[in-house]
């Protein structure tokens, strides 16, 4: 049965009006229950009700384009289920329950075929160009095969040189109007390291009805990248942003903080700038696409430059009142004999170089803080990992250095490893955290390792002090840690929150930091909450430096409160302004939580710790 007549889809793409595109379909299917390892694609075959039904829920909100549920429907990804010799099966009946649903609309809605990168990260390692084309173009013959797509998005592509010789299969197969997208990192590169002027100058240059961006990153952070393609690029520009960064809440679950007026607000600046395609990606549901397409329908917002918001070097750890800084003794002295701890946060460099935060940790000696806790990078570049940092500090400036452990990327065999030997090199202080993957499309976790989590990391350690392994081996020495482990006041789930935090002080952790708060409701219920357990938190500070960055907080950032009054602040200061008021805002809340905690650990914004003297006035 043919559908309703509709504009071709060249003639709709062509940038003369925004288009809305569908949402996630792994978070919705997720959602309803499909396991996050299993083959999304192949419930085409094994459950399409559950397919049609999201995408009829998407156009009920009023999406312009749906995407077949095909994403990684390829050989390569499929072999790994088990479904190698299905890609064609699958393929077809993926476009055909979305001609069907598009049909259903009674609108003039497009159907575009979803084709990811033909290998995954680690594959990449292993399959060459040639294979990739190959396996890329054996499911780009299967989704036009029937001719009920209308268009193809390629989407997803982390390395530039992939996203091209995808653009050349699918040209070189069918004359289908074609989508290029490629996913930045927060730091606005793509993980092969290309810029957004670099991506538009080459893909505007091949056979494409339009270039873009998707996923990895949320609206605030894309919206600047999405900018820079429409300046660079010769044809329209779409972009499809995650809901923010997920929230890990169990062993293979996450959830996402965005609502959907957040999104729209920042989707309807999507296309005041100029992007003519806009969606979502991880973490996007109907109740997102919704507000985006009734955003657009009313009266545009003003256009708005807003400007990434500056990296913030988050964590804070200390223990009971009196006395001032660490000018002497370890964590563990002040921790033990009650007295108030000041510490500095640093969060490696990219890629190798570690003299700027051996420079930063220099001049924080010079102001009295002789403790310095190393933050992980929680991105996928490359960078120094926080135990090495730590040691390097350590023994080039001489301070003492306390790295967060994080869970997620390492074996329990290598964890062990590693604190073994910066142990053997002077390391005594250590945060245990999971952590969470680097976000690589719409499967959050699965290169991740979880062999252990921060529960068990805690109680690994303080089974090392005791002078065993994992397996309850006896040692020949015995470590001597002080273990920390992670807790956040501001987290949906209060309850849930604290009764993990009490699983860290029972697995052995010594002191509890808290991520940074910016209103003190929330951190006096956790004080609250903690008394009687005899075990001191630290507080993180990291004053805003930004209202975007305080925006980008609020909205896209699971489990951090920013109060409408500090937002409202921060706007009213501008961007000249901004910095300074950040610093108030952070001063006034360090004063009045003073009396709370064990200790602080102090984010320089910007890196400058002579930017840190209003927060030390503060403290007395």
């Amino acid at each position: 049965m043919s559908g309703p007549s509709k504009p071709s889809a060249g003639s709709l793409l062509s940038g003369e009006r925004v288009l809305v595109c569908d949402g996630a379909m792994g978070t919705m299917l997720h959602a309803a229950g499909a396991a996050l390892d299993r083959s999304l694609p192949e419930l085409n075959l094994s459950d399409p009700g559950l397919v049609a039904t999201i995408h009829d829920s998407y156009l009920i909100a009023g999406a312009d384009i749906i995407q077949a549920n095909t994403f990684g429907a390829n050989r390569l990804w499929l072999a790994d289920h088990g479904f190698p010799d299905k890609v064609a099966e699958i393929n077809r009946a993926g476009v055909r329950l979305a001609r069907a649903a598009a049909d259903r609309s009674g609108r003039g809605v497009l159907v575009a075929g979803s084709v990811s990168p033909a290998v995954t990260a680690p594959q990449r390692r292993r399959v060459g160009a040639a294979e990739r084309m190959e396996v890329l173009r054996e499911q780009i013959g299967a989704l036009v095969a029937d001719g009920a797509a209308d268009l193809l998005i390629l989407e997803t592509f982390g390395y530039l040189d992939e996203l091209v010789e995808a653009v050349s299969v699918a040209a070189s197969v069918t004359s289908l109007p074609l989508i290029a997208q490629a996913t930045f990192a927060d730091d606005a590169h793509t993980l092969g390291g290309e810029t957004p002027r670099e991506v538009a100058a080459v893909l505007s240059a091949l056979p494409v009805a339009m270039i873009g961006t998707n996923c990895t990153i949320g609206p605030q952070r894309m919206l600047v990248v999405a900018e820079d393609l429409v300046r660079y690029s010769a044809v329209p520009v779409s972009a499809q942003p995650n809901a923010g960064q997920p929230r890990r809440t169990g062993p293979r679950s996450f959830e996402f903080a965005i609502d959907g007026g957040y999104f729209s607000r920042y989707l309807t600046r999507f296309a005041d700038a100029g992007v003519t395609l806009v969606g979502g990606c991880c973490g996007t549901t109907p109740t997102h696409i919704r507000a985006v397409a009734e955003a657009l329908r009313a009266q545009p917002q003003p256009a708005g430059q807003p400007q990434p918001p500056a990296s913030v070097a988050a964590a804070v750890r200390v223990e009971e009142p009196s006395a001032a800084g660490l000018g002497s003794g370890s964590l563990a002295d002040h921790l033990s004999s009650g007295r108030f701890v000041v510490a500095a946060a640093i969060t490696p460099p990219d890629a190798g170089y570690a003299g700027d935060a051996e420079r930063t940790a220099s001049l924080l000696a010079d102001r009295g803080i002789g403790l310095v806790f190393v933050q992980p990078r929680e991105n996928a570049r490359t960078h120094i990992d926080s135990l090495s940092m730590a040691l390097a500090l350590q023994e080039r400036v001489g301070v003492e250095t306390c790295p967060t452990v994080t869970t997620w990327d390492k074996t329990i065999m290598s964890l062990q490893a590693d604190l073994l030997g910066a142990h053997a090199l002077g390391i005594r202080s250590v945060v245990a955290t999971t952590g969470s993957p680097p976000v690589l499309g719409d499967y959050p976790a699965v290169d991740g390792t979880w062999e252990v989590d921060s529960v068990g990391l805690t109680a690994l350690l303080a089974g090392l002090n005791a002078g065993r392994d994992s397996n309850g081996l006896a040692l020949t020495s015995r470590t001597s840690f002080c273990l920390g482990a992670r807790v956040n006041p501001g987290a949906r789930d209060h309850g849930a929150e604290l009764a993990r935090a009490r699983a860290k002080i029972r697995a052995g952790a010594h002191y509890l930091v808290c991520r940074p708060v910016y209103e003190l409701d929330a951190l006096t219920r956790l004080v609250e909450a903690l008394d009687g357990t005899g075990v001191p938190l630290l507080l993180s500070v990291a004053p805003l430096t930004s209202f975007e960055e305080a925006d980008y907080l609020a909205h896209e950032v699971p489990g951090v409160t920013i109060p409408g009054s500090a937002l409202d602040a921060m706007e009213r200061a501008g961007r000249s302004g901004a910095r300074a008021v950040g610093l108030e805002l952070a001063a006034a809340l360090l004063a009045k939580a003073r009396p709370l905690v064990g200790g602080v650990i102090l984010a320089a914004p910007g890196d400058d710790p002579a930017a840190l003297a209003p927060l030390l006035e503060a403290l007395g």
